[in-house]
C-alpha cells in the first residue's frame, strides 16, 4: 500500500516543501530510502523502526520503499523521522488517511518513541503559514514554531501524535506570542558607556557609528579600553524591529542557537569570535553549509579583537559582504545567500609590542616591524571601515576622577533621533541609514559649500584618500550633521569626518 505525508526542508534560508512517499509491498523484508538523501536522513530506518516498536505499534516485516519527492532537492538531517513514521503507519492501516491529508510533519525520534528538537522552524513556520494545514512538531519546538504564524501542535512523542490524528486524544493549536511583548523583554545591555573612564573621542566615534551604522576600527596600546568600549555599543543602538527580529531568528534557528528561555532574539548580536577562527566559521560554509559569524551579526555588531592577527584571507572575505550586506557560498551542488548587514568593530594594537605612540612606554618595534604589521589590513579593507581612531592609555588622574560619565541611555537617545531623521529622509528607500547611501543619495543628501570643498580636495590630496574613502567621509559627515540636528553639513561636520580617518593620516618614521 502506497501512503503519503507533507514534509519540508530548508537550504539557506530557502525552504522546500517535500512529500513523503512510503510503499509497503510482498516480498523479503528491505528497507530503502530513496530522494537524495543524507547520511542522517538514511540513518533514520533504525531509529523509525525501533521507535515505531517501543511506541506500541507494529511494524512490517515486508519490503519498505521511502522516496523523498523531489528527488534533486539533497535532504539532510534528522527532520524527516516524523513523517516517515507516519507514513508506515498510514500504509499498514494502523493510523487513518484522511487523518493525515492537510497536515506538514517534521522531527527527530529516539529510540524510546519521544521526539526531538530540530533546527530551522521557524522558517518552516513563516513558510507555512500562508497554507491551510496544521504543523506537527516537537513540543520543544512549538512556541518557536507559532511565532511563525502556522497551525501549530507540539507533541512529545510519536505515540500522542497518532492518538491526536486518530482523533482519541483532543489538543488545541499553539497560541501565538506577542512579539511586541517578547521584543520589549530583558534589553539592558550588561555594559554601559558611564563605567568608562574619560575617552570621549572614542565614545564620540562610537556614537556616530551607532548613528549612521558605519564600520569603525580602534588603534591603541593594551588596557586602553578597546574591548569595553566595543562591548558597550550594543547599548546604543536601536532595539530590533519586528521584521528584523524574524531575519536574525531565522538565521539562528537554522543554526540550532536560539536560546531555549527565549523563542526569539530580541537583541541586537554582539559576536566576537578569536582571531584563529577559521574562513568558513566567519563567512559561513563547510560540507554542509550553514552560516557563519558575519550571518550571526546580521543586524547587529562583529567584534573583531586583535584585528592584523587573523588570517589575511579572512579579512579580505570581508570586503564583499561589507560592501553588500549579503554573502554569497557557491558549492558544487547549490549557491547559497545568507544576509550579512553587519556593523564591524576593530580593535588593534599599533604594533607588534603594542606601544607605538604611547606617552609612558618605549615602543621596541622597528619601522618595518610597524609597517609589516599594519600591512596585515589592506587598504581595500580599510576603505570600507568609515571610523578609524586612535584610543590612548587613560591617565591615572582621570581613573581616579569623580566626574559623572554620561550613560548609555542618554548616548543611545541621540543616537535615535538621528535615526529618526535619516528614517524619514529614507522613508522611499529600501534602506534608514546613512551607511547604505548609494552615489546618487550622496549626490542629493550630501552637499557641500564652497569652503568645505576646499577642505575635502585638500583632505583628499594630503592624505591620497581612495574614492570609496572620500564617499565613506562624506557619510560620516552627513551623520555627524544628523546627530547636530543640521539640515546641510557644515564645514566642522566635514572636519571632524575627516579626523576618523587615523590610520590613512598615520606615517611610520
Amino acid at each position: 500500500m502506497l501512503a503519503k505525508i507533507k514534509s519540508c526542508s530548508f537550504i539557506g534560508l530557502e525552504v522546500f516543501n517535500i512529500e513523503i512517499e512510503v510503499d509497503v509491498s510482498g516480498g523479503l523484508p528491505a528497507w530503502e530510502i530513496v530522494g537524495l538523501p543524507d547520511t542522517a536522513v538514511k540513518e533514520s530506518k533504525e531509529r523509525v523502526r525501533t521507535a515505531i516498536k517501543n511506541s506500541g505499534f507494529n511494524f512490517p516485516p515486508r519490503r519498505i520503499v521511502v522516496n523523498l519527492a523531489p528527488a534533486h532537492i539533497r535532504k539532510e538531517g534528522p527532520i524527516f523521522d516524523l513523517p516517515i513514521a507516519l507514513a508506515i503507519l498510514v500504509a499498514t492501516n494502523q493510523l487513518s488517511i484522511s487523518s493525515t491529508m492537510k497536515l506538514i510533519a517534521v522531527g527527530e525520534l529516539g529510540l524510546d518513541g519521544y521526539l526531538r528538537k530540530v533546527k530551522g522552524i521557524l522558517p518552516m513556520s513563516l513558510h507555512i503559514s500562508s497554507l491551510d494545514c496544521k504543523f506537527i512538531v516537537p513540543t520543544e519546538n512549538s512556541i518557536e514554531a507559532s511565532i511563525g504564524g502556522s497551525c501549530t501542535y507540539g507533541f512529545s512523542s510519536l505515540k500522542e501524535v497518532v492518538e491526536f490524528l486518530n482523533n482519541q486524544e483532543s489538543m488545541s493549536a499553539v497560541s501565538g506570542f506577542n512579539l511586541k511583548n517578547i521584543l520589549n523583554k530583558n534589553l539592558e545591555c550588561e555594559y554601559n558607556f558611564q563605567n568608562i573612564k574619560s575617552q570621549k573621542e572614542a565614545k564620540r566615534a562610537l556614537e556616530i557609528a551607532a548613528a549612521g551604522n558605519h564600520n569603525i576600527v580602534m588603534s591603541g596600546p593594551p588596557g586602553s579600553g578597546k574591548t569595553m568600549l566595543a562591548r558597550c555599543l550594543p547599548g546604543i543602538l536601536p532595539s530590533l524591529s519586528i521584521n528584523e527580529s524574524l531575519e536574525v531568528t531565522k538565521i539562528y534557528s537554522i543554526s540550532g542557537l536560539l536560546p531555549e528561555s527565549l523563542p526569539i532574539i530580541n537583541k541586537r548580536s554582539f559576536r566576537a569570535p578569536h582571531h584563529t577562527a577559521s574562513k568558513s566559521s566567519i563567512v559561513g560554509g563547510g560540507r554542509i553549509p550553514k552560516p557563519g559569524e558575519i550571518s550571526l551579526s546580521h543586524h547587529g555588531v562583529l567584534f573583531l579583537d586583535e584585528l592584523p592577527e587573523y588570517s589575511k584571507e579572512v579579512l579580505e572575505t570581508l570586503r564583499q559582504p561589507l560592501e553588500e550586506g549579503k554573502v554569497t557560498l557557491s558549492r558544487a551542488t547549490a549557491q547559497l545567500t545568507y544576509p550579512a548587514s553587519f556593523m564591524l568593530i576593530g580593535a588593534m594594537n599599533p604594533c607588534p609590542c603594542g606601544y607605538h605612540g604611547d606617552s609612558l612606554k618605549e615602543c621596541s618595534c622597528t619601522p618595518y616591524q610597524v609597517q609589516k604589521y599594519r600591512n596585515k589590513i589592506s587598504g581595500p579593507l580599510l576603505d570600507r571601515i568609515d571610523l578609524q581612531i586612535e584610543v590612548p592609555r587613560v591617565s591615572f588622574n582621570d581613573l581616579q576622577s569623580k566626574t559623572e560619565e554620561e550613560t548609555s541611555e542618554i548616548i543611545k537617545q541621540r543616537v535615535l533621533n538621528a535615526r529618526e531623521i535619516q528614517s524619514d529622509r529614507f522613508k522611499q528607500k529600501n534602506f534608514i541609514t546613512n551607511s547604505q547611501m548609494t552615489n546618487e543619495d550622496i549626490n542629493m543628501y550630501c552637499k557641500l559649500d564652497d569652503s568645505s570643498q576646499r577642505l575635502l580636495k585638500q583632505a583628499f590630496n594630503n592624505l591620497g584618500l581612495s574614492a570609496r574613502a572620500y564617499i565613506r567621509i562624506l557619510k560620516v559627515a552627513r551623520t555627524i550633521s544628523d546627530l547636530s540636528n543640521k539640515e546641510n553639513i557644515a564645514i566642522e561636520h566635514l572636519a571632524e569626518a575627516i579626523q576618523y580617518r587615523a590610520l590613512d593620516r598615520q606615517v611610520i618614521s
